[in-house]
């Protein structure tokens, strides 16, 4: 039996607008800085999730001419393959981290009881939960973009 999550890893267009979107939207901290096989730039940059048991998000360059999903199809959630990553927040801290993405210009997608869902700067979904805690009131979700479905069994 496995005992966690040791990092997830997402391919980005723009590291740099990446990290500053984790780093500086959402406040997670670089663990390490990976140099490219040229040593001229930065392949991946790893930041820490703020966990005890050191999970990190690997931010890592896509290479040139690599294919990309469309950000719609990233947006809404209807593709195959990665579906979320929801980072765990504590339920007081719901209210800041939303002030935070609209300071960015985040538009938070749809809302729960538990859980804000979004995009980063590519187009990848993301969450921020606090689940099992549950919060009183969502607050509106954007009607424009349609929330995608939960999966079996998933209360958030």
């Amino acid at each position: 039996m496995t005992f966690g999550i040791s990092h997830f890893a997402i391919k980005v267009r723009d590291l740099v607008a990446a990290e500053r979107f984790y780093c500086g939207v959402l406040g997670l901290r670089i663990e390490r800085r990976w140099p490219d096989s040229a040593g001229t730039g930065i392949r991946s940059v790893w930041v820490r999730t703020g966990d005890d048991a050191g999970t990190f998000l690997a931010l890592e360059a896509l290479a040139t001419g690599q294919a990309t999903v469309p950000p719609a199809a990233a947006a809404n959630g209807e593709q195959q393959g990665h579906h979320l990553l929801a980072l765990r927040i504590r339920l007081d801290q719901r209210a800041s981290f939303e002030a935070r993405l609209a300071a960015a210009g985040v538009k938070v997608s749809h809302r729960t009881a538990f859980t804000m869902y979004f995009t980063d700067p590519e187009g990848n979904r993301l969450g921020l939960s606090h689940y099992p805690e549950s919060s009183d009131s969502p607050g509106p979700s954007d009607p424009t973009i349609p929330p995608a479905s939960p999966s079996a069994g998933e209360p958030r």
